[in-house]
């Protein structure tokens, strides 16, 4: 069917969301899924449309910037990741009894360990919220292994699985991260700790979902975190507040685009199937979708390099920080940043253009005295 020049473009035959990401990350490739520490790092950057749009579709985006030609070394190593697993079963062995000692249970042994397996992500969310139910219509001390959460995010469902989630008799649900980085002296480091809080912030906002229609139930706004004492592989543990991360996820969320209303602006032919697609039209389909980069990106996501590069190629100041960006108002390139320092551009009666043209002038006059001393 031929279409005439004032019939405007052919519309696109109506297909579901899922359908249309399905397309989107490739027919052949498993969708990647949508961890905590992936949603927190989303939620720290809720502008950037491409992240949103590419862990909806559940793209493998290590293996997207790797076909690239900007491969990623955001990610946990091998050694880490093994020793992460043998610190956690020796937590969570005969029954999770060091854990719960950990929790000022006095009688661990009488903890009930549901079984929470089931078919799939859907299945087994749907499995934890029974059990959920259950313990605390119970009244006595649960403990749920690696239970499956769900969370909307930006229309598009994310399943996470925190490493426990521990149920007090009187329907209290607090939630238990384990970490193999350790606690010298009764602290950890603060940066691991933050990005340990704002995790688990995402798997009390998922509880709180299932808490709201659960009779007697509560959620804890201060988690469990585990660590080895010292330098032992002795478990240790400390209460963290999460009440701020919860209320700054929870609002940064609430920012993020609608999946749908990201996907339905997509030009025609863009794809992320790595297998099928080459890297020329890769790095299209990439491009057709808004970004927002910050140095941050570098430790929270496998596209920051390919981003930075790209924002190094526009001159764009994002590439020098959020900080530095917001203090520049209109100049949104570092060609007119300079442009207005050396008074070529820019209006004089701006703040961050007087500013520029002021800072160049001391420049020059301690450059000029420098000079003179020689």
């Amino acid at each position: 069917m031929s279409e005439s020049l004032g019939s405007g473009p052919v519309p696109r035959p109506q297909t579901t969301l899922r359908q249309q990401l399905a397309e989107l990350r490739g027919p052949a490739a498993a969708p990647h899924p949508l961890d905590a520490r992936a949603l927190a790092a989303l939620a720290a950057n809720p502008g950037c449309r491409r992240r949103a749009l590419l862990d909806g579709a559940g793209v493998d985006k290590a293996a997207l910037a790797s076909a690239l030609g900007s491969p990623s070394g955001f990610g946990q190593s091998q050694f880490a990741f093994m020793r992460g697993n043998a610190f956690e079963a020796k937590v969570k062995a005969d029954g999770g009894l060091e854990l719960m000692r950990l929790l000022g249970v006095a009688e661990p042994d009488g903890v009930r360990v549901p079984d929470l397996a089931a078919a799939g992500p859907q299945g087994r969310a749907a499995r934890t919220a029974l059990e959920l139910r259950e313990a605390t219509a119970a009244g006595t001390w649960s403990l749920l292994d690696h239970p499956m959460l769900a969370l909307d995010v930006a229309g598009s469902p994310a399943y996470l699985e925190p490493d426990a989630v521990v149920v007090a008799p009187d329907g209290r649900w607090t939630v238990v991260e384990i970490k193999s980085f350790p606690m010298i002296d009764g602290s950890a480091d603060a940066a691991k700790v933050g990005a340990a809080a704002r995790q688990a912030a995402v798997y009390v906002l998922a509880l709180e979902r299932v808490a709201a229609v659960t009779g007697g139930a509560s959620v804890a706004h201060s988690v469990l975190l585990v660590c080895p004492k010292d330098f032992s592989n002795q478990p240790t543990g400390s209460v963290v507040d999460v009440r701020k991360q919860l209320s700054v996820t929870r609002r940064q969320l609430a920012r993020l685009t609608r999946i749908e209303d990201i996907a339905a602006g997509l030009p025609e032919g863009v794809s992320f199937d790595v297998e099928a697609c080459s890297p020329e039209r890769l790095a299209a389909s990439v491009e057709a979708v808004p970004h927002a980069y910050a140095p941050e990106c570098l430790a929270a996501c496998e596209l920051a390099f390919h981003c930075r590069g790209r924002a190094r190629e526009a001159g764009a100041v994002e590439a020098l920080g959020r900080s530095v960006r917001g203090e520049l108002g209109g100049l949104t390139t570092v060609g007119a940043v300079l442009a207005a320092a050396r008074g070529e551009s820019g209006d004089p009666d701006d703040p961050a253009v007087a500013a520029l043209r002021r800072a160049a002038e001391l420049r020059a006059e301690s450059l000029e005295a420098v000079g003179a001393c020689r």
